[in-house]
């Protein structure tokens, strides 16, 4: 069986754990696959940012749900702090 291709951010790569969770629910990765890439970055750094194991396997929960729902975005979420005011 191939690895399914999954898209990471603009500054972040894609966790194992959050391309786990995408590959597992079809619904949420083609909802992932149709965001930005700008996009794709605020939630990977939303996980991320996580300081406790169960912060972080709630937030992914919440990525896959976020996702089904058709939000672009993380609910909540000021922003990537990593990124340059350019985008990159």
């Amino acid at each position: 069986m191939a690895a399914v291709p999954v898209p990471g951010g603009v500054v972040h790569e894609l966790p194992a754990d959050l391309r786990a969770a995408l590959v597992s629910n079809a619904t949420a990765l083609e909802a992932w696959n149709d965001i930005t890439s700008l996009a794709r970055n605020e939630f990977i750094c939303w996980v991320e940012d996580a300081k406790q194991s169960t912060t972080r396997e709630r937030r992914i929960r919440r990525t896959q749900e976020e996702l089904e729902d058709g939000k672009r975005r993380p609910c909540c979420w000021p922003g990537c702090a990593h990124r340059e005011r350019n985008g990159k």
